[in-house]
């Protein structure tokens, strides 16, 4: 099977000769040239009631947060909440990559959507980006009635890294005794970060050509722990390797088929199921990692898209 035309397109434009590689460049030069890209394939701007930017407590600083209300924000007080955590290997990415995304989620799914700033690296090491979005998880669930959101009607998403935060929320805020989450959306997530990680997909997307390489994923592993060989296989950063996944909430996973990291993604998801969840497994055969991000230019970016925003009106307006 190859890409599908769309995604060969956009590969030979990444792949054209002289590009530098992701690992190849600075990380000011790599939050740039991620953000220039995301922004001219990105999807469309859905049209939302309104947008409020705020500033949150959080462990070590403030948090700055995005909060997406819906039209139904109008009529209805008692809305499901969306706690989105962006992509982008814990050192790229930020609100304004995910504006967009944001806006989708919040307009076609109608939930109040909270987009979270949490630290990157390699300014702020592991574990403090995942402390800032537990804070933020912790947050929208105590302001819900002043958000007009449902408590009790609470997702998480999150793609690639975010997707690994994600699965890293459900289950500290059970070990936690946290707020309760009864959705979980894990886009083409990273599952497995430690150095021992083993996958067939990672072998043969892995070494080139299909944007996400594993030179770059080394490379964003070297700036986000301060002790690799440690920290990558504690579970707040390595959820795969949680010895009990049962009581974890009903899951969309969703993978791309010429990613490194499809087959974490989908042992995830057989893990999960083993223990008893919930779990929708969906791979986009035909794509790369990142396909969300890119969907101005594919569609079938825009075809994921809108199943996360019909499953999270499935799971949280029944």
């Amino acid at each position: 099977m190859k890409p599908d035309t769309q995604t060969q397109a956009l590969l030979d434009q990444m792949n054209t000769e002289g590009n530098p590689k992701l690992f190849e460049l600075t990380v000011e030069q790599a939050r740039s040239g991620l953000k220039e890209m995301t922004l001219a394939v990105d999807a469309p701007e859905m049209p939302v009631l309104k947008i409020r930017d705020e500033q949150i407590a959080g462990p070590v600083g403030e948090i700055p947060l995005r909060i997406y209300w819906p039209e139904e924000a109008k009529q209805n007080s008692n809305l499901p909440i969306l706690l989105l955590y962006h992509g982008g290997g814990f050192a790229l990415g930020d609100l304004d990559t995910h504006n967009n995304m944001s806006r989708f989620y919040c307009a076609s799914a109608s939930v109040i959507v909270v987009s979270v700033d949490y630290r990157l690296a390699p300014e702020h090491k592991f574990p403090v980006g995942v402390e800032d979005c537990y804070a933020a998880l912790c947050w929208a669930a105590e302001n819900a009635a002043s958000l007009g959101a449902d408590p009790k009607r609470l997702a998480v998403t999150g793609d690639s890294a975010g997707g690994n935060l994600s699965a890293v929320m459900c289950q500290l805020t059970q070990s936690r005794g946290g707020p309760a989450i009864a959705f979980q959306v894990l886009v083409y997530p990273g599952i497995d970060m430690s150095l021992e990680a083993d996958y067939p997909s990672r072998d043969e997307y892995g070494p080139g050509g299909f944007f996400l390489s594993n030179q770059d994923m080394d490379w964003l592993r070297g700036m986000y722990y301060s002790d690799v060989e440690q920290e990558s296989k504690d579970t707040r950063s390595s959820p795969v390797y949680a010895e009990d996944l049962s009581g974890q909430p009903a899951a969309l996973i969703i993978t791309a088929g010429f990613d490194p990291l499809r087959d974490e993604g989908k042992h995830y998801a057989d893990k999960l199921r083993e223990a008893g969840v919930t779990v929708e497994y969906l791979c986009f055969e035909s794509t790369i990692h990142g396909f969300f991000s890119f969907s101005g230019a594919l569609d079938v970016g825009r075809d994921g898209l809108q199943v996360v925003a019909e499953r999270l009106r499935d799971h949280l307006h029944a």
